[in-house]
């Protein structure tokens, strides 16, 4: 199970999706009648974008334990690398939507910080793919394989 490369990928995307759940994804400080107020964006900030990597999260581990099922694992896999991509505007959209919010309130943006922990999606995203490549690729040897005997 874990002997595969392919397994040990969807481990590392479902931590990175885990880790997308605590650290803050992006900051900004805003000015706002003299006071300085910080916005922060985490994967739980909003219920539609914690969902969202809960499912990549679920997914990539019920893909582990699907090895012997390896057309099951692919669909899946791509099925969660779809959801990544989602993710990753979800993201976008999110961070635009709070500097918009806090523009219509009055606020001056001073500085906005993109923190490391916003490039996990895009870490998830390589590492399923990557696994989706390596599930195609013993896919492909086991066909190869059956046609020879």
């Amino acid at each position: 199970m874990i002997q595969r490369i392919q397994s040990l990928y969807l481990l590392l995307a479902a931590a990175c999706g885990t880790a997308t759940w605590f650290f803050n994804l992006w900051k900004a400080d805003f000015l706002k009648a003299g006071v300085t107020q910080t916005v922060a964006v985490t994967a739980q900030s909003n219920f539609l974008s914690f969902v969202l990597y809960m499912l990549i999260v679920t997914l990539a581990v019920v893909c582990i334990f699907l090895y012997k099922n390896r057309k099951l694992q692919f669909r899946l896999t791509v099925l969660n690398v779809l959801l990544a991509v989602c993710a990753i505007f979800l993201q976008y959209f999110i961070v635009q939507g709070k500097i918009g919010d806090e523009q219509q309130a009055g606020a001056v943006m001073q500085t906005s910080t993109f923190l490391p922990a916003a490039f996990l999606p895009i870490v998830i995203l390589i590492l399923l793919f990557l696994a989706a490549k390596g599930i195609y690729k013993d896919e492909k040897l086991i066909k190869s394989l059956d046609r020879l005997r």
